[in-house]
């Protein structure tokens, strides 16, 4: 049997890309090349944009992408192009904005028309291979672009003027600027609050996501404020989260959403963007709250990411793993019928396991209906009441049987774990690894999250051309390529350098923190309008983005991760409190104001942005233990018992408090306090570059964060 040739996407590197190199469609990547061959040949681009991990894409791959007789199609009629949204975000949010303005719909796989510009005129998401789901059929939707192309060119060209100016309006925060107020802070967080789901906890209905970012606030409002209603939002979703099936809860992790308002039921993928971010909010409602449940989690969240989505050889944090194993599979690695239940567990263990995690003959998979997703559905004392079995033995046999279940389930056909390395989501990552670490206490995760920050710098990092977005690719056999780094990888590393500065007192993280911030400001701010561009002003790639992607956009709307200038505004924020340089504080006024007038109306999806104001409006304080002993070990303890915004703490041993091994404003006021060569550990706290006497007294400190707390 005749080897099947292949496609251009043999020379890819990304997976997504990769998987799509024996299908009998001659895709192209996104290059001028194919553009140029669109313009040559007269022809419409067909452009897909999805993901590894995302199962409708397979989908429309198998079902269309694969046979040979719409290949033909599209092979005679279009050019076609795939684009990994992973690897090229840049390319993605704008399209998706123009496929959103043309149909309305938006997400993965992405289906656009375009000229051979690149300019879209028409759109949608999946195409199914027959008329279903109230779709067309993705032959018939073939067929008549490609016959109005060619026959009625005038009018695709107009859309594609109308679409390019609806673009143009959505994405121009010209006119829109105004003076930054802290109400907007508040004003946020009351949208949060509106749409707060009573029952089950969330935002909003179904699908649920997490927005980790709006958590984020409250827990930081609640600290400031002590308002409960605040706490009653932060802790229902937590823990209706933790106890749902969108929470993995055998392997730990959570899945990317709920299709449900429950919880109950995944799209099964897990993205280490969303367990990061995920992380840091159970490691901040458990310093808010001092709930042990919220620790457990957050360490289940690290016990899964160290198994699955970590290099541990190298350092280095993966981007995902996918939802299936098969194109035939929908979650099926992760749930569980009575039969795969009682197969691997004693009849005492299944008894308990059934009850706990809701083991119905019918469960929640439409697609298989003898299928379960695991969720928490029973308590243990529940449990106990009703079986009238002592409390420790049905601890242990849930233990015993979550032990016994994810062992078999690890036999299994496994869904692919995307090994490529992002700079920006692995520096979400590391930030997270060093917050839990910090207030957990916990060594292991420290070390991996300065290891892999040191790879991140070492493999993507270039005093010239700085960062890259992508710095190892997930197949071995796929040759490298430099794809510029975007805002978010910038924001986001600059970030984690100064977390591994906090976590470590070591300056050379300091100083990167400086170089990247200052290269971020250098080609991305706008230093005309303010806030910066997602790609750089003089980047050759940027030259190249044709069509609607010569718009350069400012993101201040967190979807998923959070939005890059905001990031960006913190980022300068915290560096400000390290330098006291006005023109980083001055960019943060600027970046703020782009959004001035609109932010409130953004509503949750303005969380970071809201966390911005707070680091901007709010005075910054700076905890410094110095010492080596126990005393020093309960300061420390002391300035993480609480969270909040805008606070940094460093740990310094006393021979350090010297000028030489300090950030500048530090230089110029830690040395000559009196008091801190007193051989004593002592705490200093710092508010806006002024210091109080040191103390060697926790609860003292405790009290003074309490005194100088702002007050939302």
């Amino acid at each position: 049997m005749p080897t099947q040739a292949l496609n251009y996407l043999s020379r890819a590197s990304s997976a997504y890309l990769r998987s799509a190199m024996h299908q009998p469609i001659q895709w192209h990547e996104w290059s001028a090349d194919a553009f140029n061959k669109a313009k040559s040949e007269n022809k419409p681009i067909l452009l897909d944009i999805g993901a590894v991990w995302c199962h409708w894409c397979h989908v429309m791959d198998r079902e269309s992408y694969d046979n040979p007789e719409i290949a033909q199609l599209v092979n005679e009629r279009f050019i076609a192009i795939k684009v990994d949204r992973d690897e090229r975000p840049d390319i993605d949010i704008r399209y998706q904005a123009a496929v959103s303005a043309v149909s309305g719909q938006g997400g993965w796989p992405l289906t656009a028309f375009l000229t051979a510009e690149g300019i879209p005129f028409y759109g949608g998401t999946y195409f199914p291979p027959e008329d279903h789901y109230g779709r067309p059929s993705f032959r018939r939707v073939l067929t008549s672009i490609a016959d109005a192309y060619r026959e009625k060119y005038s009018d695709v060209t107009e859309q594609a003027r109308m679409v390019v100016s609806a673009i143009s309006q959505s994405e121009s925060l010209s006119g829109k600027s105004a003076a930054f107020s802290p109400d907007v802070i508040d004003s946020i967080a009351k949208s949060a609050l509106s749409m707060f789901d009573d029952n089950y906890g969330g935002f909003g209905n179904a699908p649920k996501f997490p927005h980790p970012a709006v958590l984020d606030l409250l827990i930081d409002r609640y600290q400031k404020s002590g308002d409960e209603q605040l706490r009653e939002v932060f802790v229902t979703t937590l823990e209706n989260m933790a106890r749902g099936g969108v929470y993995d809860q055998l392997a730990g992790g959570f899945h990317r959403y709920s299709v449900d308002e429950r919880w109950i039921v995944p799209h099964f993928e897990k993205m280490c963007y969303d367990n990061s971010e995920l992380l840091k909010n159970y490691v901040h409602a458990y310093q808010a709250t001092g709930l042990e449940f919220f620790q457990t989690v957050a360490r289940d969240i690290i016990r899964w990411m160290d198994e699955w989505l970590s290099d541990r050889g190298n350092g280095g944090f993966y981007a995902s793993q996918d939802a299936d194993y098969s194109m035939d599979d929908d979650g099926d690695y992760f749930t569980w019928s009575v039969e795969e239940t009682d197969a691997v567990l004693t009849d005492e263990e299944s008894a308990v396991a059934k009850l706990h995690y809701d083991i119905n003959e019918v469960g929640e998979m439409h697609h298989n209906p003898a299928k379960n997703v695991l969720y928490v559905r029973a308590s243990l004392e529940e449990i106990s009441r009703r079986l009238k079995l002592p409390l420790e033995l049905v601890q242990e046999l849930i233990q015993s049987a979550k032990d016994k279940m994810y062992a078999a389930r690890l036999r299994r056909p496994t869904p692919y774990v995307d090994k490529t390395i992002y700079v920006g989501w692995n520096s979400l990552c590391i930030s997270a690894y060093l917050e839990a670490a910090k207030v957990f206490n916990l060594d292991s995760p420290r070390r991996f999250a300065l290891r892999s920050l040191d790879r991140i710098l070492s493999a993507g990092w270039n005093d010239e051309t700085g960062l890259q977005h992508v710095i190892a690719y997930s197949d071995a056999d796929a040759t490298s390529k430099r794809v510029p780094g975007l805002l978010d990888d910038y924001a986001f590393a600059a970030l984690a350098c100064l977390d591994a500065y906090e976590a470590s007192s070591d300056l050379t993280y300091f100083s990167f923190a400086v170089r990247i911030t200052d290269h971020m400001v250098d080609h991305f701010f706008d230093d005309d309008s303010g806030g910066f561009f997602d790609t750089e002003k003089t980047s050759s790639e940027s030259g190249q983005l044709l069509g609607v992607l010569g718009s350069r956009r400012k993101p201040f709307q967190d979807s998923p991760t959070p939005a890059g200038n905001s990031v960006a505004a913190i980022a300068l924020s915290r560096l400000y409190g390290y330098t006291n340089r006005r023109d980083l504080q001055d960019r943060v006024k600027r970046t703020l104001e782009v959004l001035g007038e609109l932010a409130g109306q953004y509503g949750i999806f303005a969380a970071t942005y809201a966390i911005a104001g707070a680091y901007f409006s709010e005075p910054h304080l700076q905890v410094l233990i110095l010492g080596d002993d126990t005393s020093a070990e309960n300061l420390y303890a002391a300035a993480l018992s609480t969270f909040r915004v805008g606070k940094s703490i460093l740990k310094l041993h006393t021979t350090e408090a010297v000028k030489e091994n300090l950030p500048p404003a530090l230089a110029e006021t830690l040395p000559h306090l009196p008091g801190i060569k007193s051989g004593m550990s002592v705490a200093v706290l710092c508010r806006n570059f002024t210091c109080l006497p040191p103390t060697s007294n926790p609860q003292e400190l405790t009290q003074a964060l309490k005194d100088l707390a702002p007050k939302p």
